[in-house]
């Protein structure tokens, strides 16, 4: 026998008999709340929908999707996505898949791939060093102090920076994938990044004892020493041992024969990167009031090479960062960015659009914040880099971009994306150019001392 429900009319009790607690949800409140949802049919139409299918295709903006195709005024890339895998590693990818153009060219190689496992395992190893010693710089802090616990709570994490690549590029090199290919662990992290955060915790634990009990920099320093040498045997389980030196041999798509003989990570970048890196500046746009344009900013605690670079930001309008990013790859160079890369996205489309999803009109609700107003109240922050390997361009402006993501073949166009520039304008937050980009003014600026923000400020989140 079958039963028709009806609507439950909801029943509250109060502690005291009469009274209600300031603000509480009280019976009145919530038979309005139903009889405005029984008041429109279109409400109960897409009660119908979303609960049968994703509220995504439901929502998703036919005209906005039938409006774009992947065809671009300029177009750089023309070799196969890589695929990051169960790994926070997009910024790796991003960097290498940018050097990676002037590598193919330099050995006239239809494909290649840098070593991602390498400059984790070096990326790591640094991290921790530079975790621990930013706990015995707040050793005399309370353990509940917001910085002590911002740190403990997430310091060998995947992401990373753009400075944050470079350094460990200019410390430690590069070598080919083949020389240290990838491990289960390098594509799939959680487990050994665990077991890392455990030793961490436990050396935070011990080196905090230490200064607590009185005991000299030297004596807390040398125990970090012993922490680091169980991190670094830890890395080489999981990943495997990186090279001092490596033999490089190969045949280029002529199938011309070449041989480097022995060579050095280091001696590698010298000879087959062929980007000034020295020359990039990392441009952000942080519209928030607290962060004027044309100031330099750093985050708190943020970095890895503790005697590399600090991760520094030029912060700018938004039409100055279009610009360079559009004239370098008019120029013939793939452009590195941070973004927030889950909004208004069609994985399976491969595609960005400010206006993708119609959640407004669907919802019957306003769900409008400024893009300032959405990094204050922790709405948006940057998740996510890729490349940008062309740019359709009308009337000297952008009107869509090409992006290169790490995601393999299975997303978007055999793993390339299309970003609308409202898009651009709405989600992307950094881009990494060559300063000569920019105007005068703007590379006179790069030289100021940063603005440090707090460790736990968004403009710090990819490395998160």
């Amino acid at each position: 026998m079958s039963t028709t429900p009806t609507m439950a009319q909801p029943t509250m009790k109060s502690a005291t008999p009469g009274a209600q607690t300031p603000g509480s949800l009280n019976s009145d409140l919530l038979r309005d709340f139903q009889s405005d949802f029984d008041s429109k049919q279109s409400y109960k139409l897409a009660q119908n929908a979303v609960t049968q299918t994703t509220v995504d295709d439901i929502a998703l903006n036919r005209t906005v999707v039938t409006s774009i195709d992947h065809t671009f005024s300029h177009l750089l890339d023309d070799w196969e996505v890589t695929n990051q895998k169960k790994s926070g590693r997009c910024w790796m990818f991003a960097g290498l898949n940018l050097l990676r153009v002037g590598a193919m060219k330099k050995m006239n190689l239809k494909s290649f791939e840098f070593s991602q496992n390498h400059t984790m395992f070096w990326d790591k190893l640094e991290r921790a060093n530079f975790f621990l010693e930013a706990i015995i710089e707040t050793a005399e802090k309370p353990i509940d102090d917001r910085t002590v616990a911002f740190l403990l709570d997430r310091p060998v994490d995947d992401g990373g920076q753009w400075n944050m690549f470079v350094n460990i590029i200019n410390k430690h090199g590069l070598v080919p994938q083949a020389v240290m290919p990838e491990t289960e662990s390098s594509s799939s992290t959680a487990k050994m990044n665990s077991i890392l955060l455990n030793k961490l915790r436990e050396g935070a634990l011990t080196l905090r004892k230490l200064r607590e009990s009185g005991a000299p920099m030297e004596a807390a320093r040398a125990t970090k020493q012993e922490i680091l040498k169980a991190i670094y045997r830890i890395l080489c389980i999981h990943l495997g041992t990186p090279p001092s030196k490596f033999d490089w041999q190969y045949n280029d798509k002529d199938k011309k024969f070449l041989r480097d003989g022995e060579i050095t990570p280091l001696e590698f970048v010298e000879k087959y990167v062929s980007l000034p890196l020295d020359e990039y500046v990392c441009l952000v746009h942080d519209p928030r009031e607290s962060s004027p344009y044309g100031k330099t900013f750093t985050v708190k605690h943020l970095g890895n090479v503790l005697d590399g670079d600090i991760v520094k930001y030029l912060n700018v309008e938004m039409d100055v960062m279009k610009d360079a990013a559009m004239r370098t790859i008019t120029d013939g160079e793939p452009v590195w960015f941070g973004c927030d890369v889950g909004k208004m996205m069609r994985r399976d489309k491969g595609l960005w659009d400010a206006n993708l999803f119609e959640y407004e009109s669907l919802y019957d609700t306003s769900l409008k914040l400024s893009k300032s107003d959405r990094l204050l109240y922790h709405q948006t922050l940057m998740t996510h880099a890729m490349l940008f390997t062309g740019v359709d361009v009308v009337d000297n402006n952008p009107r869509r971009w090409r992006v290169e993501n790490s995601w393999g073949e299975d997303n978007g166009k055999k793993g390339f994306f299309v970003m609308n520039d409202s898009w651009f304008g709405e989600y992307m937050f950094e881009v990494a150019v060559q300063k000569s980009y920019l105007p005068t003014e703007l590379q006179d600026a790069i030289a100021q001392e940063p603005i440090e923000l707090a460790p736990w400020d968004p403009m710090g989140s990819l490395a998160r």
